[in-house]
């Protein structure tokens, strides 16, 4: 007999999922999810937009506000490609619109998104003039947002088992 964890949930979680193989992802290629696959780029693209924005802050070199930048742009990008890809998750596996980490995954990564968005806005045209203070205050906040975003993620594949190769019946709670 497999042991489960001896954890408090959380979020909340449901003994079945324990024991289940788990659920596949609708957006997959020969079995594999494509979603984890595609929020790698623009979470380390948003991560290090204020890393970029504090060392020209420091430094004052015209380089990295424009790195930040084309950070931002590629974040932005690519990252409504990932939501496309999570969002197809959400509306075809049942089991993630029924827990609150589906909801919140999707919510903050939207916000994520949202904030990024007005991030490179701010910055068209005048890369270096909205870094200090919005931009970094955006940044920082965008970077926070996206570690707590992963963390809902993370409780989706591994505690309730989404996305994974298994066998279970997507509209199974």
């Amino acid at each position: 007999m497999t042991q489960t964890p001896n954890l408090p949930p959380l979020i909340e979680s449901h003994q079945s999922e324990y024991q289940d193989s788990g659920v596949t992802s609708t957006v997959a290629i020969a079995g594999h999810p494509i979603h984890p696959v595609i929020v790698t780029l623009p979470i380390a693209f948003l991560v290090a937009v204020p890393v970029c924005d504090l060392v020209y802050f420091w430094t004052k070199d015209l380089f990295w506000a424009r790195g930040a930048f084309w950070l931002l742009a590629a974040g932005v990008v690519i990252g409504l490609l990932a939501a496309a890809t999570g969002l197809m998750d959400f509306l075809g596996i049942e089991r993630v619109r029924k827990r609150t980490a589906g909801w919140a995954h999707m919510i903050i990564n939207i916000v994520v998104l949202a904030l990024s968005a007005v991030n490179l806005i701010l910055r068209w045209g005048n890369v270096a003039g909205a870094v200090i203070p919005t931009g970094l205050v955006i940044s920082i906040i965008v970077a926070l947002l996206l570690g707590l975003s992963g963390w809902y993620g993370g409780e989706l594949v591994y505690r309730h088992k989404i996305a994974v190769i298994g066998y279970t019946d997507r509209n199974q709670s």
